[in-house]
């Protein structure tokens, strides 16, 4: 027993041992799959930052261009309408010139009107021409400024048109970084789950398995002890009978000796009741007939102590074969006693493993089951999560794209509406000509 306890404890041991080793490692793999997610959160955040920062720099890069377009475009109409407005004055002087130079020759061919009216005339033609030149100066400049605010708004939005493009496109490459983040932390989450899945089987089969080798090896230990202890038992109870049948003739003998003193005592018995009976023959019996007397009780004598030597020679035989016999009868039925014990004994030993067996494997039956349902619930609860984290996300672009729109739409209805009060008009369809202010 004290062997089967040493044997018990070593392989507490040796289960605990092995529980904290896959405990152990357990630890560390499920430190490892946390330093992956913090590591995989850390990069992400840095990714967006970084596309934060670029589309910073890229909206500051395109103000700037858009800014210095706006200058260029500006300066392309100044530009024009001051080459224009140069050809303008120049056509004007032209005209001027060859109007003066007719009005001239119409008076110089005018002999009947007198020198100072037609010198008032002239005056008033100048004066005349002059103003209508002056009033087409100022329409064109006034045209030119409304080509120039006109264009310059319709810049304006077109460039307010293309930021909102830029915005739109800076969300949705936002959006779908933030998207693809997420798929590939869910495709890491799963992955994790699987990996953690089969430690978690391996580790319960190792388990397991040791369990049910430390288990047979217990059983195969009990077996050849309880062999070993079977066949001690018998050898014991094989000497035992052998010290009988070594005994046997010593206590025959004594029984002998014992058979033998009685015969002895019986014949002493009868030797003094013949010597008693022949002193009463004789003293009764007259003399000449004492021979006779004498002779008949001599060999009745004889034969009564033959008859008690036959008697004393069949009780020795009796009781030798009586003693054998009943030593073998014992001897068998020993036998047969300890063949039975140890056939139970076996039995009960047989029917303990077999039950011991039946419970571990029952044991690790449901072992195996409380696994699985505590994998299947930790996927489906990853499964939900996912779901829920890829709506929250949906929820969130749907939001931001739809508010990143409506702002956008205020903001050009807001334009629009300035532009009206301006007296733009529309400026959706507007290009931009060269000369069309004129």
């Amino acid at each position: 027993m004290s062997g089967y306890k040493r044997m018990r404890r070593q392989h507490q041991k040796q289960l605990i041992a092995l529980e904290n080793k896959l405990k152990a490692e357990m630890d560390e793999h499920r430190l490892k799959l946390q330093k992956e997610v913090e590591t995989h959160a850390n990069n992400a955040s840095i990714e967006l930052e970084k596309l934060a920062k670029k589309q910073v720099a890229i909206i500051e890069k395109e103000a700037k261009a858009a800014a210095a377009d706006e200058r260029k475009f500006q300066q392309q109409i100044l530009a024009q309408q001051k080459k224009d407005l140069t050809t303008f004055l120049e056509s004007q002087k032209k005209q001027y010139k060859l109007c003066k130079e007719k009005i001239k020759e119409e008076m110089n061919e005018d002999h009947s009107t007198p020198k100072k009216e037609k010198q008032e005339r002239i005056s008033k033609h100048k004066e005349n021409l002059q103003h209508s030149q002056a009033e087409e100066e100022a329409h064109l400049l006034t045209q030119q400024r409304l080509y120039y605010d006109k264009h310059c708004r319709s810049f304006k939005r077109k460039a307010m048109l293309k930021r909102h493009e830029m915005e739109q496109q800076n969300i949705r490459e936002e959006l779908n970084k933030k998207r693809t983040q997420k798929e590939m932390e869910h495709a890491m989450l799963i992955r994790h789950d699987e990996s953690t899945r089969e430690l978690e089987y391996r580790q319960l089969h190792t388990l397991q398995k040791l369990r049910m080798d430390l288990i047979r090896l217990q059983h195969q230990t009990e077996l050849e002890n309880q062999l070993e202890y079977n066949k001690r038992r018998e050898r014991e109870l094989h000497r035992k009978h052998v010290m009988e049948l070594r005994q046997q003739p010593k206590n025959l003998k004594a029984m002998e000796m014992q058979i033998k003193k009685q015969f002895q005592d019986t014949c002493k018995v009868q030797t003094k009741q013949y010597k008693a009976l022949k002193n009463h023959q004789l003293e009764v019996t007259p003399k000449n007939e004492h021979k006779t007397i004498l002779k008949t009780l001599k060999d009745e004598q004889t034969r009564k102590l033959a008859i008690l030597a036959e008697q004393y020679e069949q009780s020795i035989n009796e009781m030798m074969a009586s003693q054998a016999l009943r030593l073998d009868e014992a001897q068998e039925a020993e036998c047969q006693a300890l063949r039975l014990q140890l056939q139970q004994e076996m039995e009960l030993l047989n029917a303990y493993q077999s039950k011991i067996k039946m419970q571990t494997e029952a044991q690790h039956e449901r072992e195996l089951q409380k696994l699985e349902q505590r994998v299947s619930l930790r996927r489906a609860h990853l499964e939900q999560k996912i779901e829920e984290e890829l709506a929250a996300l949906q929820k969130e672009r749907s939001e931001r794209i739809k508010f990143l729109l409506e702002r956008q739409e205020r903001e050009i209805e807001t334009f629009d509406m300035e532009s009206l009060r301006m007296g733009f008009g529309n400026l959706v369809t507007l290009d931009y000509p060269k000369e069309d202010y004129r």
